[in-house]
C-alpha cells in the first residue's frame, strides 16, 4: 500500500509519501508546496496543482490529512481551513479515501507522546524510515502522518479480520 501524508499549510504545504508492506515502511518521496501568488485564490490553486502533481507522480492507494487547530486569530484559522480543503480534495478527486488525524493523534502514534516537540517527530521519522532525506520541517510532518495512516489502517485491518474471525 502506498501512502500520501499531508501538513496543510497555506504558505508550506508538506507531503510525504511511504510504501507499506506487512509491518516494513519504506520512504518513496517528500517534499514541501510552496504557494504562489498574491491573492488567497491563486495562493490555493497553486496548491492545488502543485498537489495534484505529487497525486499524478507517487499513486498512492490511499492518503491521509492533518487536522487543523483553532488558533488565536480567526482570519489565519480560516485561510488554513482553506488550504486544508485542497489537501482533502487534491486526493479526492483522485477517488482516495482520506484519512484526518488530530496533530496530538500523530504525534502519540509516531512518537509516543501525543505533545511531542517538532524535533521528536522528525527524529522519529527518521528511525522509523532509515535513509530518508527530509525536505523541511513540514515535510517531516507530512511523513509521520502518513505513518500514522499506516499503522492505523494496519490495526483496522487487524480488528475487522478478527471480528470476521469471530463471526463465523
Amino acid at each position: 500500500m502506498r501512502v500520501l501524508g499531508i501538513d496543510p499549510g497555506l504558505r508550506n504545504l508538506g507531503w510525504g509519501v511511504i510504501d507499506v508492506d506487512g509491518s516494513r515502511l519504506s520512504h518513496v518521496g517528500n517534499g514541501i508546496c510552496r504557494s504562489v501568488g498574491s491573492d488567497l485564490a491563486a495562493r490555493l490553486l497553486s496548491l492545488h496543482e502543485q498537489l495534484s502533481a505529487v497525486l499524478a507522480r507517487f499513486a498512492p492507494d490511499t492518503a491521509a490529512v492533518e487536522q487543523t487547530f483553532v488558533n488565536k486569530d480567526g482570519a489565519s484559522t480560516l485561510k488554513l481551513g482553506q488550504a486544508r480543503g485542497i489537501c482533502l480534495l487534491v486526493p479526492a478527486q483522485a477517488g482516495l479515501a482520506v484519512g484526518e488525524y488530530a496533530p496530538n493523534t500523530v504525534k502519540k502514534t509516531v512518537v509516543g507522546v501525543g505533545h511531542a516537540q517538532k524535533a521528536q517527530v522528525d527524529h522519529m521519522v527518521k528511525m522509523q524510515l532509515p535513509g530518508v532525506q527530509i525536505e523541511g520541517s513540514d515535510a517531516a510532518d507530512a511523513l509521520a502522518v502518513a505513518i500514522c495512516h499506516a499503522h492505523h489502517t494496519r490495526s483496522g485491518a487487524a480488528v475487522r479480520d478478527a471480528l470476521r474471525k469471530v463471526g463465523t
